[in-house]
């Protein structure tokens, strides 16, 4: 029985962030960063694992059916639904290729209100994550607590969240530290609840997504 399958990893941005940094891949002015999307083979944090024919036959029909038509848009954070919201779209996938068995993608900021969150985050060297959901069944391994992801997994797209569960698949800033300080944990947490009030509520008019 098919069920929505969620899969996080830790997005580490290749490159500068500003906003010439899309003139690469055609969107001039455009936010753009790039890193890991997912990985093949590989256990992740949920005990999952994805075999490399099965993404890349998903990846294929991703490229065909959303990236080429310029429509693989996702979400910041997860919704527990298989359909992308539209009223919370914060960026769109333009590229992506495989190098080993992972699977990296170059990723457009949107301007619109969670675009516009999630682009903040980045500037301000946030450590995110990039999740993958799809609808599939597993089947459980020898392995204790691992599971299978089956021929019946689809792809919907790939969101932006805080909590990624891949190993490897927070995206940051290369020019910026990759440790975790753990003593000015509650100092990070309250600078995003600043960095998102203050783009919610411009002109002191604040907007629900």
């Amino acid at each position: 029985m098919s069920k929505l399958l969620v899969e996080y990893m830790q997005f580490k941005p290749i490159g500068s962030l500003n906003e010439q940094s899309g003139a690469a891949y055609g969107v001039p002015g455009g936010f753009v960063v790039q890193g890991i999307l997912q990985r093949a083979g590989s256990k992740n944090q949920n005990g999952r694992i994805y075999p490399r024919i099965i993404l890349e036959r998903e990846c294929k029909r991703y490229q065909q059916e959303y990236i080429d038509q310029h429509r693989a848009l996702g979400e910041l954070d997860h919704p527990e639904s298989s359909v992308v919201n539209l009223n919370n779209v914060s960026h769109n996938v333009l590229k992506i290729w495989w190098k080993g068995d992972d699977l990296c993608g170059a990723v457009q900021i949107l301007e619109t209100p969670s675009g516009k969150i999630l682009k903040e985050l980045f500037k301000a060297g946030i450590t995110l994550g990039i999740s993958s959901r799809g609808l599939g069944s597993v089947k459980e391994l020898r392995s204790e607590g691992t599971v299978e992801v089956q021929e019946d997994f689809e792809l919907i797209c790939w969101d932006f969240v805080s909590n990624p569960s891949t190993h490897g698949a927070f995206m940051r800033p290369t020019s910026m530290n990759e440790s975790i300080d753990k003593m000015n944990a509650g100092n990070k947490y309250n600078k995003v609840n600043s960095l998102i009030t203050s783009i919610l509520c411009e002109d002191g008019k604040c907007r629900i997504l």
